[in-house]
């Protein structure tokens, strides 16, 4: 947790989570704040968490809850059935993930709607009538309704909502011209039934944690961070739990993009290395990037969601890409003699090797300690590790097996994973085209300053700055956020039949619909920003890409320049000739947060004193000239203005940031590491 104040001094709480109740450890950081400060003080809790995904998973010990679907008759499988995608194209025995509703739970309605929105067949309302008692019968929690052709006219799913709430149903009921109001059957029905096997578990945190910070006598509002990156009212996540699925790892890119603005730098990547994963994503001009859909609880390869492997949701997300490469990652040999780095994870229990906890198995923390890159005790000294463990479980299962020191096998272990790393940090940059020489990398996370340099290395990114607390970096995001609401209409037209002022009015639509939102929740206009987009593709293409809409006279002359800009961007071509079709209406509007203004330290000589050389240790590289003696810094006594040239260690409560041979370091006027290679220009 991370607290701020008026003066923008920050206050850094790091708790164990309870995975069973993790409300408790929340309200339990928040009960330890109010050591120091008043609970009337508090003016807004945010909240970022893994809930979501986690109950999609099955890690939180829980059954999700019994939940049925309402479609149109003939439609029932569309869920089971999906795309074509084959996750695993040569794998005969692959099979699709099990649907969260089963058949038995979803139920056909005879009506329609026709792709203009005319109503072909009214609703059969004596079978939604016993659907409703079914729904009862079933001690059903929560209940979707998806039916085709919706996204142009919602009325038949307002009907069916309608009769179950004169029934007197007790479930929730979700509607999918609410959540994803647009077209492709299966994901918008994806996409709703997430959503509502969803509102039961998160409704019951929300519920218990709000209780608990009440109890402590916190009454300030609750926002949760969602996967777009931009903050969401406790009684819209309470309506739409879908838009949080990613709100953790969302925060961290979002306070990437804050701190690459603070310093005047608006391209950015981040590097988020915990325990169990690495996390990378791309901010571009300020902006983090976007994309319209993800797979949860999906399968990941190389960085990659596979295709097919989860179940789609049609909803803005911060692009990242994920690899599991975090501290407790576990290193192994395959059948075929080959050393290999994840996926699977030691966890924190039983943890590396080294924490002397019961782990048998070889991490990457258990080779960055052997090769002298992290210290023998963590967290200030109150946590001891144990280096002949991890040199046995290195030698046993490594080392031994393929016929090398254990050291050569340790720093094997930590190459294999910066090329895994490596990876995904391309995914989001040269895969999106853009170049990572043009970036500076914010690097983060327990474990992500320790192999920072490495990876700057190989993608040639010329900066690398570590921030102050590494650690607790994600939570700064909830801090620096916006309320945020993505508002859409299915358009559907190419953009020659296109009426400039049907498409104004679709937009002015949505302006007024957003501006209501952000009224009620306390934004005056002048704090509320509305961002037009639309969804475009060339005509007879299967998947659009997102560019800005400017209202003004030439606004469609420009919209159809940037679509063909951004198509070369990204695919390499642009097919000037071929007419282009609008999919969806977008409008991001945001209530925008009080800025968050850090305090700006003097300058101090480039010379550390000498109370922050804590002494020297022996640290590998990969380089020939094996083990190298470098200094350990302590990074609470460096001061801004200290300027050291590498190779060194710098160590804190809660990281440890390795810099190598032909590297320097430098402490900019906000605490942050500024980590350059020597010889080049930092942007």
């Amino acid at each position: 947790m991370v607290a701020v104040d008026d003066l923008g001094n920050l206050t850094n709480i790091k708790i164990p989570t309870e995975p069973r109740r993790p409300e408790l450890s929340v309200i339990e950081a928040v009960r330890r704040l109010l050591k120091d400060f008043k609970a009337e003080d508090i003016s807004m809790v945010t909240h970022g968490t893994t809930i979501a995904t986690n109950a999609l998973f099955g890690q939180l010990l829980l059954e999700l809850p019994k939940t049925v679907l309402i479609t149109t008759r003939g439609f029932r499988d569309v869920i089971e059935i999906g795309r074509q995608n084959r996750p695993e194209l040569y794998n005969v025995f692959f099979q699709r993930p099990r649907p969260i509703i089963p058949r038995r739970l979803r139920y056909e309605v005879e009506e329609r709607i026709g792709p203009k929105g005319e109503e072909i067949q009214p609703v059969n309302l004596m079978e939604v009538k016993i659907i409703a008692g079914r729904i009862k019968a079933e001690g059903v929690e929560s209940v979707a309704i998806g039916l085709m052709n919706c996204h142009k006219n919602p009325s038949h799913e307002e009907e069916i909502t309608r009769i179950l709430r004169l029934e007197k149903i007790k479930a929730s009921v979700t509607t999918s011209s609410e959540v994803s109001p647009e077209y492709r059957e299966y994901e918008r029905m994806s996409t709703t039934v997430v959503n509502a096997v969803l509102i039961p578990i998160v409704q019951n945190y929300v519920g218990r944690l709000l209780k608990g910070l009440e109890e402590i006598g916190v009454e300030s509002p609750l926002y949760i961070m969602q996967s777009n990156g931009g903050l969401s009212p406790l009684r819209k996540v309470k309506e739409k739990p879908v838009c949080m699925v990613e709100s953790g790892p969302a925060s961290g890119v979002i306070a990437a993009a804050f701190y690459g603005s603070l310093l005047g730098d608006g391209n950015v990547i981040s590097l988020d290395v915990g325990g169990t994963t690495a996390k990378a994503g791309a901010v571009k001009n300020g902006k983090p990037e976007v994309v319209m859909e993800y797979e949860v609880g999906g399968t990941v390869h190389k960085g990659r969601i596979v295709k097919g492997s989860g179940y789609p949701v049609r909803l803005p997300f911060i692009d990242l890409a994920e690899c599991g490469t975090g501290g407790g990652t576990i290193a192994w040999i395959d059948d075929g003699g080959s050393m290999k780095v994840g996926p699977t994870s030691a966890g924190a229990v039983p943890g590396p090797a080294c924490y002397g906890t019961g782990g048998e198995n070889p991490t990457i923390t258990d080779a960055n300690l052997i090769l002298g890159r992290i210290p023998d005790r963590l967290l200030g000294g109150a946590m001891k590790l144990y280096p002949r463990m991890a040199e046995n479980a290195v030698r046993e299962k490594l080392s031994e097996p393929l016929g090398l020191d254990h050291q050569e096998a340790a720093s094997n272990v930590v190459e294999i994973a910066n090329s895994i790393t490596a990876k995904i940090l391309k995914i989001v940059s040269v895969e999106r085209g853009h170049d990572p020489r043009d970036f500076s990398m914010i690097a983060f996370g327990g474990a992500g300053p320790m192999h920072a340099c490495a990876l700057a290395e190989e993608l040639q990114v010329p900066n690398v700055i570590i921030p102050e607390s590494p650690g607790l970096f994600s939570a700064l995001g909830l801090l620096v956020s916006d309320v945020t609401h993505n508002l859409l209409r299915a358009v559907m037209n190419r953009m020659d039949e296109i009426d400039p002022s049907q498409l104004e009015s679709v937009f002015k639509d949505l302006e007024d619909e957003a501006r209501r939102a952000l009224s009620e929740e306390g934004f005056p206009p002048e704090r509320m920003v509305l961002l037009q987009e639309v969804d475009a593709r060339y005509v007879g293409q299967s998947y659009e890409i997102t560019v800005p809409m400017v209202p003004s006279g030439d606004g469609a002359e420009r919209l159809v320049k940037t679509f063909h800009e951004r198509h070369g961007t990204l695919y390499g071509y642009m097919a000037l000739e071929e007419p282009i079709e609008i999919v969806n209406a977008r409008l991001t509007a945001k209530g925008l947060i009080e800025e968050l203004r850090l305090p700006k330290q003097e300058l101090q000589g480039p010379k550390p004193s000498a109370e922050s050389l804590t002494g020297f240790r022996e640290v590998y590289f990969e380089s020939p000239d094996d083990y190298v003696r470098c200094p350990i810094y302590a990074r609470e006594r460096l001061s801004p203005g200290n300027r050291v040239v590498g190779p060194l260690v710098v160590e804190q409560y809660d990281s440890t940031t390795v810099v190598y041979p032909d590297w320097s370091l430098e402490v900019d006027c906000y605490g942050n590491l500024r980590l350059t290679k020597e010889g080049r220009v930092s942007p």
